[in-house]
C-alpha cells in the first residue's frame, strides 16, 4: 500500500475550497449536468457558500447534499482530517480522540465518528475454494457460564476465504437457522468449508458444500490443511482493537465497528492509500 502522510494531506487539502473542489470532481467526474440547460455546462463556485452555479442559467448545485457532510456546519477540512485520522491508523481512533484532535465538542465528534463509520461498508463478498467458518463472543467480563451461551456478550459469526476476504456479522444467536442463510449468501456451493466441532455445522454437506473440521477440544489445532487460523486471526485483531482503542462497544453499534475492521482487512493489499479508498466512498 502506498504511503499517504500528513504532509500529503495538507498539500492536497489545504482549505475548505480544495475539499469542496475534490468533492465536486468526485461526484461529477464528467462535469455537472444542468437540468434547465439540458447538458453539461461550466459551473463556478459562489464566493461564500459551498455551492456551484451554472455559468449559463445560474442554477445552483450543492455537492454536499446526499453525503455525510449534508447540513453540517463543521468545516470540510475538519471532516476530511477526521477521515484521514480514522483511516491512517491500523486500529482506528475513538470519538474522544477525534474531539481532542479537532477541537470540537464530544457531541460533534461522536456524530462525525458515526457518519464516517458508514463509509466502512462493502458489498457482500462471494467466496469459493477454501473457506473458514467460525464464531466469537465480544463483550465485557461476566460471571457464570463461559464459551457458547455465555451471558452478557454479543455473538459475531464470520467467514474467511483463505488468501482472500473476510465477512463478519453480528447475530442474535448461533443456531442453524441463523447461520446457514449467511453461509449460503456468501459461499458458493461445492466450496470446501473448514470449521471446528460445533454441531450446528453437521449438515453442511447436505447444503452442497465439502466439509472438514478441526477438533479443538482434543487439542488438535492444524491437522494438515484443516484449520480455522485465518478467521481466528481476524477475531484476534478485532478484539484487540476494540479493547485497546474503544475499550467497550454496545451491541447497538457493534456491527459498525466490525465493518470497520472488515474493511481494513479486505483492503489490506490495496496499492491505493486507505484514506483515499474511504474518501471515495463518500
Amino acid at each position: 500500500m502506498n504511503k499517504y502522510t500528513i504532509a500529503d494531506f495538507n498539500t492536497q487539502f489545504p482549505d475548505d475550497n480544495a475539499c469542496l473542489e475534490w468533492l465536486k470532481t468526485c461526484r461529477y467526474p464528467d462535469g455537472i449536468f444542468c437540468k434547465p440547460c439540458g447538458k453539461i455546462t461550466n459551473h463556478s463556485k459562489l464566493s461564500k457558500k459551498p455551492i456551484y452555479s451554472c455559468n449559463r442559467c445560474g442554477t445552483h448545485v450543492h455537492p454536499m447534499v446526499g453525503t455525510i457532510f449534508e447540513r453540517s456546519r463543521t468545516p470540510l477540512t475538519s471532516w476530511f482530517y477526521a477521515i484521514f485520522l480514522m483511516s491512517a491508523t491500523r486500529c482506528g481512533i475513538s470519538a474522544k480522540q477525534l474531539q481532542r484532535e479537532l477541537g470540537v465538542t464530544y457531541k460533534t465528534a461522536w456524530r462525525m465518528f458515526k457518519e464516517i463509520h458508514t463509509l466502512y461498508q462493502d458489498l457482500p463478498h462471494s467466496m469459493s475454494g477454501e473457506v473458514e467458518v467460525d464464531e466469537t463472543y465480544i463483550g465485557g467480563k461476566s460471571h457464570g457460564k463461559r464459551g457458547r451461551g455465555a451471558e452478557g456478550k454479543s455473538t459475531v459469526f464470520g467467514l474467511a476465504q483463505r488468501k482472500g476476504d473476510v465477512s463478519a456479522t453480528v447475530t442474535p444467536d448461533l443456531k442453524r437457522d441463523t447461520l446457514y442463510p449467511i453461509i449460503k449468501e456468501h459461499v458458493i456451493p461445492d466450496s470446501m468449508i473448514y470449521t471446528d466441532e460445533y454441531r450446528v455445522y453437521d449438515r453442511l454437506r447436505r447444503q452442497g458444500y465439502h466439509h472438514k473440521r478441526v477438533y479443538h477440544s482434543s487439542k488438535v489445532w492444524v491437522p494438515g490443511d484443516v484449520h480455522t487460523n485465518t478467521i481466528e486471526g481476524f477475531w484476534s485483531v478485532l478484539k484487540r482493537g476494540i479493547r485497546g482503542v474503544y475499550h467497550a462497544v454496545s451491541e447497538k453499534y457493534l456491527q459498525c465497528y466490525v465493518n470497520e475492521y472488515m474493511f481494513r482487512y479486505n483492503h489490506r493489499k490495496d496499492e491505493k492509500p486507505m484514506f483515499l479508498t474511504v474518501l471515495e466512498k463518500i
